[in-house]
C-alpha cells in the first residue's frame, strides 16, 4: 500500500472530524461515518470547517451516516469505548481482506473487544494526546494543539503495516510515534486520563478549573497516584516515575477542555467511566488491591448517569 489511501472513519464526533480533515488535507481519500446525519449534510455541502493551530479552513471529503463503498485501505475506529466493537462489525465490506484497523480510544478494554471481532495481525492501537478537540456545530471541528499519535501494533500486525500507518499520520504533520509497549503506552495516557476524567465529569469543571481546586485538585491527583501504583502492580513498565508531574504536565497542555466523560454526561449519553476510573478498579482488582479513589468517582459517575437516564424514561 503505497501513496494515498481510501481512510474510513468510524465515529466523526469531535476527534474524527479533527482526524477526517487531517488526513485528507494530506491528499488521502476520506469518508467520515457519523450517527449525526445534519453533521454529515453540511460536510457533503461544503466540506469540513477545520479550525486549528494551522489556521481555518474548509476540506473536502465525504460523510455520511452509515458504512457505505468498497473496502478501504485502512478503516479508524474513533468511536467511544462502549462503541468501538459494534461499529467494527457495523462496518461490513469497509472492512476487507487488506484493510488494516486503526482504534483510537480512551482508556482500557476497547481493544481486546475490537480484536475479538477482527482476524488477527489486522489491529493497531493509538494513543491521541493533547488534541483539545471539539466540534461546536454540524460542519464544523476544531483542535487547540497539534496533538501527537502513539500507535502500537496488537497480537502480531506486522512491523510493515505498523510503519505504514506512522508514516500516513507523519504525512498529516501529526507528531506520530511507534511504541514498542503498547500496554506501556496505554497506562501512561491512562493515568492521564484518570485524573481528569471522573472529577471533571463529577464537578461540571475543565481540566484547568480541577487544576486550580483546592478542594478537586487532591482528588485529580490521588487519582493519577492510583491508576500508576496499580499499573507497576500489574507489571505494566510504564515510563512515568513521577504520576503527579505526569498528570500535570498533562493538564497543562489541556487546560480548555471537558474531558468526553463530562460532554456525554451533559448529553445524556452513555460515559466511557468503565474503561477509565473503572478500568484502575478493574485492573486493581486482578492484582489483590483496591483502588478507593478510582471507585468512587466511577461509582458518582454511574450515578450522575442513571439520574439523568431516569430523567429520559
Amino acid at each position: 500500500m503505497t501513496g494515498p489511501a481510501r481512510i474510513a472513519i468510524l465515529g466523526a464526533g469531535a476527534m474524527g472530524s479533527v482526524y477526517a480533515g487531517l488526513l485528507a488535507e494530506a491528499g488521502h481519500e476520506v469518508l467520515a461515518i457519523t450517527r449525526d446525519a445534519a453533521h454529515a449534510r453540511a460536510i457533503g455541502a461544503s466540506g469540513l470547517h477545520l479550525r486549528g493551530p494551522r489556521g481555518d479552513r474548509r476540506i473536502a471529503l465525504a460523510a455520511a451516516t452509515r458504512p457505505e463503498g468498497p473496502p478501504a485501505d485502512i478503516v479508524i475506529v474513533a468511536t467511544k469505548s462502549a462503541d468501538a466493537a459494534g461499529a467494527v462489525r457495523a462496518a461490513g465490506q469497509l472492512i476487507g481482506p487488506a484493510t488494516l484497523v486503526l482504534a483510537i480510544q480512551n482508556g482500557l478494554g476497547a481493544a481486546e473487544e475490537i480484536a475479538a471481532v477482527l482476524p488477527p495481525g489486522r489491529l493497531a492501537v493509538g494513543i491521541a494526546q493533547a488534541f483539545g478537540a471539539s466540534r461546536p456545530a454540524p460542519g464544523h471541528a476544531r483542535h487547540e494543539n497539534a496533538g501527537k499519535i502513539r500507535l502500537g501494533a496488537w497480537q502480531g500486525m506486522p512491523a510493515e503495516a505498523l510503519a505504514r500507518l506512522v508514516a500516513i499520520w507523519r504525512g498529516t504533520g501529526v507528531t506520530a510515534e511507534p511504541a514498542a509497549d503498547l500496554r506501556a503506552m496505554q497506562w501512561e495516557k491512562l493515568i492521564c486520563n484518570a485524573a481528569y476524567s471522573g472529577v471533571c465529569a463529577v464537578s461540571g469543571l475543565t481540566v484547568g478549573e480541577v487544576m486550580d481546586s483546592p478542594d478537586l485538585a487532591p482528588v485529580s491527583l490521588a487519582a493519577a497516584r492510583e491508576a500508576h501504583a496499580v499499573a507497576r502492580a500489574r507489571g505494566v513498565a510504564v515510563a512515568v516515575d513521577d504520576p503527579v508531574a505526569h498528570a500535570l504536565a498533562f493538564g497543562a497542555r489541556v487546560r480548555a477542555a471537558r474531558p468526553s466523560v463530562l460532554i456525554d454526561l451533559e448529553a445524556g449519553r452513555p460515559t466511557e467511566i468503565d474503561y477509565i476510573n473503572g478500568a484502575v478498579v478493574r485492573e486493581a482488582r486482578a492484582a489483590g488491591l483496591d483502588a478507593p479513589v478510582n471507585a468512587t468517582l466511577t461509582a458518582l459517575v454511574r450515578a450522575r448517569e442513571g439520574q439523568g437516564a431516569r430523567a429520559r424514561a
